[in-house]
């Protein structure tokens, strides 16, 4: 098990966010994940994958100051075949008898692909872990 407090204060990880955490980011909320959320932020260390960037600009009533502050974040980068993988991934998910939301199939395959842990409050992702996903 990596301890990623250590490797972000070694400055040799980066994190990704999920919509939920990005939103408990936003409204305050005052944790061991936020406070972590807040360290990768705060030293230029946090990516979105993009679907999140598109979940969280889709909310109507975000403030003009936290679509602001969303929009310079990093976003993932998608790779070749990432859309067939993302595919697949979310086959075998269902085949498990798991729910495969196409959002969090899509969240999850970004980070598996860069090797990025992703930072949730969201239990459905813990699902992807065999699939190579980091949870934070």
């Amino acid at each position: 098990m990596v301890d990623f407090v250590a490797e972000l204060a070694a400055g040799r990880t980066i994190a990704a966010a999920d919509t939920n955490a990005v939103h408990a980011f936003f409204e305050g909320k005052l944790d061991e994940k936020i406070a972590l959320l807040r360290r990768f932020f705060e030293q230029g260390r946090l990516l979105l994958p993009p679907p999140v960037l598109s979940e969280v600009l889709s909310d109507p009533r975000l403030p003009v100051d936290k679509s602001a502050t969303i929009r310079v974040l990093p976003l993932l980068p998608l790779r070749d075949g990432y859309w067939k993988r993302a595919g697949l991934t979310r086959a075998w998910l269902k085949s498990q008898g798991y729910k495969g939301a196409l959002g969090d199939c899509l969240i999850a395959q970004a980070c598996i692909d860069a090797r990025v842990p992703l930072i949730t409050y969201d239990r459905d992702f813990r699902h992807f872990t065999d699939a190579g996903l980091i949870l934070i």
